[in-house]
C-alpha cells in the first residue's frame, strides 16, 4: 500500500431532487501500481504542481480530464525506479530519473507511479529530484514554445529575435527567459514589481512591471518590437499585443480559451502576417532529456519557490491555485 492525494467524485442531495457535484481531494492509501509492458514503477522523491494540475480537479478541462474518478493530480516527476515492465530496454532498478505522466491517468502526487519508458529520462546526479521534477510540463512548454512557433535557435546561431515573455516570474516564464537567453535573442519580460530583481537575475534585457501604464501597454522600453511573445498568462487582449508586433510578429498562447483559437482562425483567413498561435504541449523525451543535461551543465536551473511533504499536499495545492508562486512548487513524499 502506499499513500496519495487524490481528487474523489461526490454527489451532494440539494432539496427538490437536485444534485451538487463536488470533486473533493483526500490523502488515501492505495496499493502499489504495477507496471505494464512498456512502463517502469517508481518511488518518488519530488513532484511537481502545475495550474493544469488543479484545473483538472476543479472540472476547468471536462470533457478531456480527468476520465475517471478516483483521479491522482500531477504528471511531472523525479523518482529511482523500483520495477521495469518486460519490455523496457533503458532502465533498470536504482536508477534516478525524471517522468512525465499523461495528462488522462496522472498519478504525481503519491510514493509510487508508473510512467511510460519513452517519457522517462536518466537524472544524474548533479541534478537534485525537486530540480528535476520542476521540468516535464513547465520547461517542454517553455522549450516547445520557442524553438518550434518561435523560431529560436538555443545554440545561438540564426538572425536576432525580439522576444516578449509575459508573466515571466512563473513555472514556464522561468525557463522561457533562460532557453531563450541560449539563443540569439533580446528578452523583455513582465513581471509583478516585488520579483523584477529575480526576473533579471534570470536573464531578462528589459523588465515591464504589468501594474504601471507602460507595462499594462506591453511597450519595449527601447523600442522594440517583438518577433514573438511567449505569452504565459491571461485577459490581455490583442489590440494590445498588436501595435507591439514586427510585421511577421506573432503570439504564442500557452492558455488559449476558445477565443484564442477562433482569434488564430481569423487571421490565418484574413491572410494577417501578425498571427495568433494557440500552442499545446505535445511532450518528447528527447526534449526532456535536453533540458536535464542543461540543467547538469548548468546552463539552466529550476527555480523552487516552496517545498511541501505529501502530507500537507493540500497547502502545495492552495499555493498554486493562489497564483503567486515564484518558480516550482514541489511536493516530496
Amino acid at each position: 500500500m502506499h499513500r496519495r492525494f487524490t481528487a474523489i467524485n461526490e454527489f451532494v442531495s440539494l432539496p427538490f431532487g437536485l444534485k451538487l457535484h463536488l470533486i473533493i481531494m483526500q490523502h488515501v492509501e492505495v496499493p502499489v501500481p504495477t507496471p505494464k509492458k512498456d512502463e517502469v514503477l517508481l518511488k518518488l522523491e519530488a513532484a511537481s504542481i502545475n495550474p493544469v494540475d488543479w484545473k483538472t480537479q476543479k472540472g476547468m478541462l471536462r470533457p478531456l480530464f480527468p476520465r475517471k474518478f478516483p483521479f491522482i493530480p500531477c504528471t511531472d516527476i523525479a523518482g529511482e525506479v523500483v520495477e521495469v515492465g518486460s519490455g523496457v530496454k533503458n532502465f533498470k532498478a536504482g536508477d534516478k530519473v525524471v517522468a512525465m505522466l499523461s495528462h488522462f491517468s496522472g498519478g504525481g502526487l503519491a510514493e509510487f507511479a508508473v510512467a511510460k519508458e519513452t517519457l522517462t529520462v536518466p537524472r544524474p546526479p548533479e541534478v537534485s529530484a525537486a530540480e528535476g521534477a520542476g521540468l516535464p510540463v513547465a520547461g517542454l512548454t517553455a522549450h516547445m514554445a520557442l524553438t518550434q512557433s518561435a523560431g529560436v535557435k538555443l545554440d545561438g546561431s540564426g538572425p536576432r529575435k525580439n522576444i516578449l515573455i509575459t508573466a515571466a516570474s512563473g513555472g514556464v516564464g522561468q525557463y522561457a527567459i533562460q532557453l531563450a537567453k541560449l539563443g540569439n535573442t533580446h528578452v523583455t519580460a513582465t513581471c509583478g514589481a516585488r520579483n523584477m530583481d529575480f526576473v533579471k537575475s534570470l536573464g531578462a534585457d528589459e523588465i515591464l512591471d504589468y501594474k504601471t501604464p507602460e507595462g499594462s501597454s506591453l511597450e519595449s522600453p527601447s523600442g522594440q518590437k517583438y518577433d514573438a511573445v511567449i505569452h504565459c498568462t491571461t485577459g490581455i487582449p490583442w489590440s494590445t499585443f498588436e501595435p507591439n508586433l514586427s510585421s511577421n510578429g506573432k503570439v504564442i498562447d500557452l492558455t488559449p480559451g476558445p477565443g484564442a483559437v477562433v482569434s488564430s482562425v481569423l487571421k490565418k483567413l484574413t491572410f494577417s502576417k501578425k498571427q495568433l498561435v494557440p500552442l499545446l504541449l505535445i511532450p518528447k523525451g528527447e526534449n526532456l532529456d535536453y533540458l536535464v543535461k542543461l540543467v547538469k551543465g548548468g546552463k539552466l536551473k529550476t527555480v523552487i519557490d516552496s517545498k511541501h511533504p505529501l502530507s500537507k499536499a493540500e497547502d502545495a495545492w492552495a499555493k498554486s491555485i493562489d497564483g503567486h508562486a515564484t518558480g516550482k512548487i514541489i511536493v516530496e513524499p
